[in-house]
């Protein structure tokens, strides 16, 4: 297979977590025997920086004729007056909705060897095995907003059509696995959560009758999912709420560095990007988790370029870096041993087994 791939490294950490990634993809291709083109855009800070805007529009065309998109992650303290006309987080947003990317999708499944890392008991870790599917282009944060001296607004809008096409997405995916869907929403206060209900039930009802749908609220819903996280298979949710939750289901994983996602449309491109924040704090020294942005590598695989074997080996060569004791300082507990960057990602390209000769088209 021949595929464009852009990648977006954006702020932080995210350089050095999406190289991280980039070579592992090449490893893939050199097994598997295919061509794989990387295309390198700004995003982002960054953006703002050479180009004054957070989305230049060299971006957004590359990124319109790719096959799929890997991101690394956007902002940082440099950037982080919220009164300024640009922002980085301008740039993440505006490239979802210009793409019409409207369903994110993040899989919560902790690995044994960092159960000890998250705050949530052990044993109520066992055994989880989750997918946040976030609606990722309506709601508070695209509505209208108005700032006054005294008071300010954000509408929250959604309409039948954007609630039936996530919560397809979501169900589909529940009948490929455990048949479980839970509708996550605040329906005995607001409006458009009792427009997301009704939707939701009439959707799974008549096309997904074979699916099991709850609805949960999402101030319980909060504490359901560290209380009881095994009870759950697929959840699906509106913008806001998505972001709220999926950043607490990564304490399940036990860090934001293991955690990837997906942003898909209608048609097989797609966004992949970690969840995890620029971290710069941490940036460049070397040390930061490439797991997550790996693990988006393989969502890419199987997702936008339609390769499951090969996002399986990535998977599986992920699980066997962390079986091997090759953790990161965020994933590790006290007293354990901690590695880079370079030899997490190094320890994933040796699981795979590949041959050293890359089939890659270089820029």
């Amino acid at each position: 297979m021949h595929a464009d791939i852009v990648v977006l490294p954006g702020d932080g950490i995210g350089p050095e977590v999406t190289a991280a990634a980039v070579d592992v993809l090449r490893a893939v291709a050199a097994r598997h025997g295919h061509a794989f083109r990387f295309h390198t855009h700004a995003i982002g800070g960054a953006a703002i920086d050479a180009t004054g805007e957070p989305l230049p529009a060299a971006t957004l065309e590359a990124a319109r004729r790719a096959d799929a998109i890997l991101l690394g992650a956007v902002g940082g303290p440099k950037w982080s007056d919220p009164n300024a006309r640009v922002r980085p987080e301008q740039g993440l947003l505006a490239i979802r909705k210009a793409l019409g990317l409207y369903a994110n999708l993040r899989p919560v499944k902790p690995h044994p060897a960092t159960l000890g890392a998250s705050p949530v008991k052990p044993h109520l870790l066992q055994g989880v095995d989750l997918v946040v599917v976030r609606e990722l282009t309506g709601g508070i944060y695209f509505g209208d907003k108005a700032r006054e001296a005294d008071a300010a607004s954000d509408l929250c809008r959604y309409s039948v059509a954007e609630v039936e096409r996530v919560v397809r997405v979501a169900a589909g995916l529940a009948r490929a696995r455990r048949g479980r869907l839970t509708s996550v929403d605040k329906a005995n206060v607001l409006e458009t959560s009792r427009l997301w209900r009704d939707v939701a039930t009439r959707v799974v009802r008549d096309e997904f009758p074979d699916v099991e749908l709850e609805h949960q609220l999402v101030d319980s819903m909060a504490m359901h999912l560290i209380a009881r996280p095994r009870a759950y298979d697929v959840i699906v949710t509106e913008n806001m709420f998505g972001d709220i939750l999926t950043d607490e289901a990564s304490m399940l994983a036990g860090s934001l560095g293991l955690l990837p996602s997906a942003s898909l449309g209608d048609g097989k491109a797609g966004l992949y990007e970690p969840i995890h924040g620029s971290a710069p704090d941490i940036a460049g020294r070397g040390i930061a988790n490439p797991y997550a942005a790996i693990l988006s590598a393989a969502m890419l695989l199987r997702h936008s370029l339609g390769l499951h074997a090969e996002a399986q080996a990535v998977e599986h060569a992920v699980s066997q870096a962390l079986d091997d004791g090759r953790l990161t300082a965020d994933i590790a507990t006290a007293g354990k041993p901690t590695v880079a960057t370079r030899a997490a990602t190094d320890a994933v390209i040796d699981a795979l087994q590949l041959p050293s000769q890359v089939m890659e088209l270089r820029d």
